[in-house]
């Protein structure tokens, strides 16, 4: 509303009314102009009245919100369903054009201001979670996957007579996929094992280097973002190889800001200003708590990143959906700086937190929590079955059903299973022969102490049941045990549900000195079904 407009509405309703209304309003609309001017993320963040306004004044800039437009077009913006066109808050036009993801739309010059906006606010967020120097950044709807395989076909295109991406071996099946898609010869690099932990193999590194030759390696395929026992790479070493051949280095990362100082993004920084690191890819959903569907390609080389993001964006083939960014838009201004920092310290605080009180369990159990240093979002416990009890796996499948998700179970094997066409030993443990069987959890960002306390119990109680070996079966038979079998389904159920109402004044978690009665009996029916059918974690 303008000026023009408040003051003839003081015709209808008395004019200190009108004024204070008036007050309220440009108070808002100043947080628009600020952002507008400033390009970064406002110290506190906006409430939901004032997200809306911004939304519904960017959205009106499209040409499908327009009185009396006439789109006589194939895409115009047309959407059927009211609340699909609700969710979009009416931004229907998505962004970017056929030659730049980046490239404003003549229909559609809000959604276009959004995206800008959002690759600034990106950067700004990245830059005060410890990424100095992080210069720009381009925000795509796309996971991070398959962000990984775009930023490799645009960097084939800078190269395109190199076919090999050299790849520091971590077994998630995204990575191999990447390098595949984008048409490309992916080299694992197997790690060292350092006492607990698994670490990046330099040597060998740049022993495959010279082997194949600079010329025909595409980049190194680093990553900060990976499963304990595994560390995050040695990046600023992986950076200074990559600059003394002249070889691309890209990164899969993530915040992880471990508490012995170590900071994965200012590993990146030092690394882009002492070596060579092209440009880091980051999930939305797990850095920034969105929606799993976008990504972001940043980068804090100024020599070589601004060239590779350009050819990012000129890559991305045609209109992009705009639902990724939006959420992200809306998120950055939701939290503020003040909020963003706040969810930062709040996850390091936690770690070593969860760590102390993972370690008090897996004491309890004859268990230990592996050492892992470089690694200040994962931790990993050992699994030690004893004679005749039941495989390490079947701990997943009983905690998966008793709602604890996440949890990732590892029994390292000699069976090799190929992936991506490439055979793998032990795939999932990120080496060949781990000494021990695990699982591994993670501290993630925006992860609650109620989170962490009821997980705790909940693993206890398996552990305790786990460890037991299985009864021998009873020399009478008939309805006897199918009654105590149902009595003992129904006590888990009750003891399943106690689950649900955590105390909120505990202050430390402290574990029972006997597992409950209920747990000691034979497994419930829906946990032996699920290790009929294999259940795992994730």
């Amino acid at each position: 509303m303008n000026d023009q407009i408040f003051d003839l509405a003081q015709g209808l309703v008395p004019a200190n009314y009108i004024k204070q209304a008036r007050q309220a309003r440009q108070a808002r609309e100043s947080l628009l102009k600020t952002l507008l001017a400033q390009r970064r993320l406002p110290e506190h963040g906006w409430d939901e009245p004032t997200l809306k306004l911004a939304l519904a004044e960017l959205a009106a800039l499209d040409s499908n919100t327009f009185v009396g437009n006439a789109g006589v077009g194939e895409r115009e913006g047309r959407v059927i369903c009211p609340l699909v066109a609700a969710r979009h808050f009416g931004l229907a036009h998505g962004i970017g054009r056929s030659g730049d993801i980046a490239e404003a739309q003549p229909k559609a010059a809000g959604s276009s201001l959004i995206y800008a906006l959002t690759n600034a606010l990106a950067a700004d967020a990245l830059r005060r979670a410890g990424g100095a120097g992080v210069s720009e950044c381009v925000t795509l709807p796309l996971a991070t996957g398959m962000s990984v395989t775009l930023t490799l076909l645009a960097l084939r295109q800078l190269r395109p007579n190199a076919r090999h991406v050299l790849w520091p071996r971590i077994d998630q099946k995204s990575c191999l996929k990447a390098v595949s898609a984008a048409g490309l010869t992916p080299v694992p690099i197997e790690n060292l094992l350092d006492g607990d932990e698994l670490r990046t193999d330099l040597d060998a590194l740049a022993a495959k280097l010279s082997e194949i030759g600079a010329d025909d390696v595409l980049c190194v395929l680093t990553t900060t973002s990976c499963f304990a026992p595994r560390g995050v790479d040695k990046l600023l070493d992986v950076a200074r190889l990559c600059a003394e051949q002249g070889v691309p280095h890209l990164c899969s990362s993530r915040d992880t800001a471990p508490p012995t100082g170590l900071n994965p993004r200012w590993a990146i920084a030092s690394a882009s200003r002492h070596g060579r690191l092209d440009c880091f890819i980051q999930s939305t959903d797990k850095n920034f708590l969105v929606p799993v569907g976008g990504a972001i390609v940043a980068t804090a080389d100024g020599r070589h990143g601004p060239e590779l993001l350009a050819k990012v964006r000129s890559t991305y083939a045609g209109r992009a959906s705009i639902s990724p960014v939006l959420d992200l838009f809306c998120t950055l201004l939701h939290l503020g700086a003040d909020g963003w920092l706040r969810l930062l310290e709040r996850r390091r605080a936690s770690f070593p937190d969860f760590r102390r009180k993972l370690e008090v369990v897996a004491a309890k159990h004859g268990e230990r929590v592996l050492h892992t240093p470089n690694n200040g979002i994962s931790m990993s416990v050992t699994l030690t079955p004893p004679e005749g009890s039941k495989p390490a796996g079947s701990l997943g499948a009983s905690l998966f059903v008793r709602l604890v998700s996440g949890l990732r179970v590892v029994t390292p094997s000699a069976a090799g299973k190929t992936v991506g066409g490439i055979p793998f030993e032990s795939y999932g443990a990120h080496y060949s022969g781990y000494p021990c069987a695990y699982f591994s959890v993670a501290c993630a960002i925006g992860i609650a102490d109620g989170d962490v306390d009821l997980f705790l119990r909940r693993l206890d109680k398996a552990l305790a049941e786990w460890k037991k070996p299985p009864r021998q079966p009873k020399a009478k038979a008939g309805g006897a045990d199918g009654a105590a079998g149902n009595g003992s389904c129904a006590a888990k159920d009750r003891d399943l549900a106690k689950d649900f109402r955590p105390n909120p004044s505990a202050k430390e978690f402290v574990p029972a000195a006997q597992p409950a009665p209920c747990m000691t009996a034979a497994p419930p029916c829906s946990v032996e079904k699920a290790e009929e059918k294999g259940v795992a974690a994730e």
